[in-house]
């Protein structure tokens, strides 16, 4: 299990962003919170889980009595006589015995419904990395478009210098070229920076239901595990995709268990009541009760064949857990390096832009003593420049890479991150209609239930 110390710090990181940023700015919290709260994509899977809480009625409801009525009437017409005749009653059967097989089938419905929640769950995670995502990506399209104005301005400033120096007499029409080329493809990556922007906002839009505002700088991602060991673990215990695993292995070897006993003798009771009716007779009422036996002799090995099926998915629930537990594995091993790279790639970047700042600035004073050309400077300019966008775009990656290393430990999600917002309780449906409650007497109930959950 996750550490408390652990917990607490990333908590910690992630609630400080909103403080620490302007307050007229989106940060990465806010963007989280709306995520959360517009996702249709969470509003599916809470309704399929509220399916799977009534599958848990049905198959409750199979225990209780079974109050059915029957009402019918005949009219004929021969060639001697008409006649007509009638039938209303009440019929009652109720499954006293089956050694066990319902119960069985409602456990693996249990079962079934806690592998809905840890779906659930996953999906919650892939809701708040894409929140993630949309807010790094519009920071990143920001930056990049900073970026590229500023390139435009600088090159735009060599152009008209090279200009000036061709008109006293102390450049070439060739510098004045090279700067004219320079600025017409700093100016077409401006506008590449500037459609990646408009992509960004709509993807923005597309996870929060609004275009961005102003959006806040980048926070500092939570803490991670000392090794990737300990992650390793981590996810293992608690990974949503491993824990639905184990839910329907076990639900899996219910409903085995239950097929292995389709074989075997049921006992019910029948009680029914009518009133029948005929235009040549007088009325009469009639009652019955009675108590049956019933089982299988012979089905064409149907029921054979249903209980080596159920064992064939029980095999098969296992090794899905088993090949959970190697995904999850995996994808922590792979984002833990995604986490080294990237800050390795933060430390060569700033490295970088220090020496070509160092770099560009020592060309300008040599190309003022005729020691360089114009293209020696531009070609420093643009080292400069990618320098600084690797840098940027690193800043960004680090980000993210923690992100979904959380992802792939399984802790992603609203709770542990600390995002002020209210969570869905998948608690308060399932104890509102696990015991089956008839919609006429329970009804009003059920529709608060659904309105709390709505709000939610």
């Amino acid at each position: 299990m996750l550490s408390s110390k652990f917990r607490a710090i990333a908590l910690g990181v992630v609630l400080c962003v909103s403080g620490t940023a302007q307050s007229s700015a989106q940060t990465l919290t806010d963007t989280l919170v709306e995520a959360y709260k517009t996702s249709q994509l969470l509003e599916q899977n809470r309704a399929l889980l509220r399916v799977a809480d009534e599958d848990v009625a049905v198959a409750v409801s199979r225990l209780r009595p079974v109050l059915d009525y029957i009402a019918n009437y005949t009219w004929s017409d021969g060639n001697v006589f008409t006649s007509d005749s009638g039938e209303i009653g009440v019929v009652a059967s109720w499954l006293i015995f089956d050694n066990g097989r319902t119960r069985l089938e409602i456990e693996a419905t249990k079962e079934l419904v806690l592998a809905t929640r840890e779906a659930l769950r996953s999906i919650e995670q892939d809701v708040l990395q894409s929140g993630v995502q949309a807010f790094l990506q519009m920071r990143l399209a920001l930056d990049t478009v900073d970026l590229s104005r500023n390139n435009v301005l600088v090159i735009s400033e060599q152009l008209r210098a090279a200009r000036d120096r061709f008109e006293v007499g102390e450049g070439t029409s060739t510098d004045v070229a090279q700067a004219e080329a320079r600025l017409a493809e700093a100016n077409s990556n401006l506008s590449l920076s500037l459609g990646n922007l408009a992509a960004a906002r709509e993807f923005y839009r597309a996870v929060t239901g609004a275009f961005p505002g102003e959006i806040a700088s980048i926070p500092q991602p939570p803490e991670i595990p000392a090794s990737v060991e300990e992650a390793a673990a981590i996810g293992v215990a608690g990974h949503p995709s491993i824990l639905e695993a184990q839910r329907q292995v076990r639900a899996s070897e219910l409903a085995a268990a239950s097929a292995q006993r389709a074989v075997l003798p049921t006992v019910s009771v029948q009680a029914g009541v009518s009133r029948e009716f005929r235009e040549d007779l007088d009325d009469f009422n009639s009652s019955s009760i009675g108590i049956g036996l019933q089982g299988p002799i012979y089905q064409g090995g149907a029921l054979s064949a249903q209980y080596r099926q159920a064992l064939a998915s029980t095999e098969s629930s296992r090794a899905a857990l088993n090949q959970s537990v190697i995904v999850v594995r995996r994808e922590v091993g792979v984002e833990w390096a995604n986490v080294q790279v990237a800050r390795a790639v933060i430390d060569a970047s700033q490295e970088a832009v220090e020496a070509n700042e160092i770099a560009f600035e020592g060309v300008q004073e040599q190309q003022r003593v005729g020691e360089r050309t114009t293209l020696d400077v531009l070609d420093a300019e643009q080292e400069l420049l990618d320098s600084r966008t690797t840098l940027v775009s690193a800043d960004v990656q680090a980000v993210q890479s923690v992100y979904d290393l959380l992802r792939s430990m399984g802790l992603l999600t609203v709770d542990f991150l600390g995002v002020p917002v209210p969570t869905y309780d998948p608690t308060l449906y399932y104890n509102a209609v696990k015991d089956a409650p008839a919609t006429s007497t329970q009804g009003a109930r059920l529709d608060r239930v659904l309105e709390s959950l709505n709000r939610q």
